[in-house]
């Protein structure tokens, strides 16, 4: 699906939802909608040449306009300081009163929590009529009412975490929607996880309606993570069977067709969850922001930018090779690392027509897998050097990751 579709599906789409509210309202409604479309800055809806269209995000709309979920958690006045949550600490509750507590009493005030995890699977029982959704569904999340009931209860900001083309259990269930070997078995990376095909309009709408069951529930962002395809496809994705959907007949490279897939996918979802007055973000490698695109895996920075409300580029210091920045054995310098990685990354942003809100993923786990000598233990130290290194680069919010939700206190 090309972007230009999209765009005009966007518009489309957005006048059609505006002419459903209320006839008792209309008067008021039109005076307001033509009040706010003058005013609008917008959603950039981007080829790769430039913008042709631009529809109003859902913060320069009336409220009236989207569904309530009934949950009023506001966006902190401060900035987004969260932390990720896995949907086992939510079901084990003991451990999700502790983390709770934990944000309560300190300067965070967000939880990212898996909604659709790692494997793919979908981690509380919405209800839905999506099929996918029916068939992978383990409720890990017991009661997602009274979650949400708890957010709201401690105003802390819940963004729904959304695993989007990484995805084993549906691979395997449809191998037509993943990656197949010359004998029909579905692709395996080396650490034994699938991906699902970016390239299948499918795929995108089956993350899409995740995101929509998690902001009818209260959840106030959407956050896709591997919004990509998987690490080194453009060297070894020739050897392997899968469908380009609408991309297949583009005048363009295959690098070309990946990075408009993806970058397609986050135009469509903002569309899409619009009408839920939600905001959408997106995890990023952060390496993408130093070249800007990388278009083995389909992510293009900038343009991915253009089209959330979130960027959130994973810079922890142990992920970075030593030949980035000029810093050798960056796990030792936190802070270093990361005000050398912000330039890069700010000045890209100041680049563009309509810049989102950076909430960078930092470090709060130990990289002993690097080695002797190549990494050290993390505790308030090198946390505080990270998030001081952001505040000295202008950026104000943040999210700290620890796989076994075991933070720094």
């Amino acid at each position: 699906m090309t972007n230009y579709f999209k765009q005009t599906l966007a518009a489309a789409s957005l006048l059609l939802f505006l002419s459903s509210t209320t006839v008792a309202s209309a008067s008021e409604t039109a005076n307001s909608a033509a009040s706010d479309s003058s005013e609008a800055t917008a959603t950039a809806l981007k080829l790769r040449q430039g913008a042709l269209l631009k529809t109003p995000t859902a913060k320069e709309l009336p409220k009236k306009f989207f569904y309530d979920s009934g949950v009023e958690i506001a966006y902190p006045a401060d900035g987004v300081k969260g932390i990720y949550v896995t949907a086992y600490s939510v079901g084990y509750e003991e451990k999700f009163n502790k983390l709770v507590d934990y944000v309560d009493s300190t300067d965070l005030n967000a939880m990212v929590i898996d909604i659709k995890d790692d494997m793919g699977v979908v981690t509380a029982d919405f209800k839905s009529k999506d099929t996918h959704i029916q068939e992978n569904t383990e409720e890990y999340i017991p009661d997602i009412k009274e979650l949400m009931d708890v957010m709201e209860e401690k105003q802390i900001y819940p963004i729904a975490r959304i695993v989007t083309f990484k995805d084993t259990l549906l691979a395997n269930e449809q191998p037509e929607m993943s990656f197949t070997e010359s004998d029909g078995s579905v692709w395996v990376a080396s650490n034994g996880e699938s991906f699902i095909n970016p390239f299948l309009k499918q795929t995108w709408d089956y993350a899409v309606n995740v995101g929509i069951e998690a902001a009818k529930v209260g959840f106030k962002e959407i956050q896709f993570d591997y919004v990509r395809f998987p690490e080194g496809f453009e060297v070894w994705g020739d050897t392997l069977n899968y469908g380009m959907g609408d991309y297949a007949g583009l005048d363009m490279t295959d690098d070309e067709k990946r990075v408009q897939a993806i970058t397609d996918f986050t135009a469509y979802a903002k569309e899409k969850l619009m009408p839920y007055g939600v905001d959408v973000s997106v995890d990023i490698f952060g390496y993408t922001a130093s070249v800007v695109e990388a278009s083995g895996i389909g992510q293009n920075f900038p343009q991915i930018s253009e089209n959330v409300d979130v960027i959130s580029s994973m810079i922890y210091p142990s992920h970075w090779g030593t030949d980035y920045f000029g810093i050798y054995k960056p796990d030792l310098y936190p802070y270093e690392l990361v005000t050398e990685y912000m330039k890069v990354e700010n000045e890209l942003l100041a680049s563009l027509e309509t810049p989102p809100v950076t909430r960078p993923w930092l470090q709060d786990f130990t990289a002993s897998y690097l080695g002797s000598g190549f990494y050290q233990t993390y505790g308030k130290e090198q946390v505080d050097a990270q998030v001081q290194a952001l505040a000295d680069a202008g950026v104000h919010e943040f999210l700290l990751w620890n796989a076994l939700n075991n933070y720094t206190y």
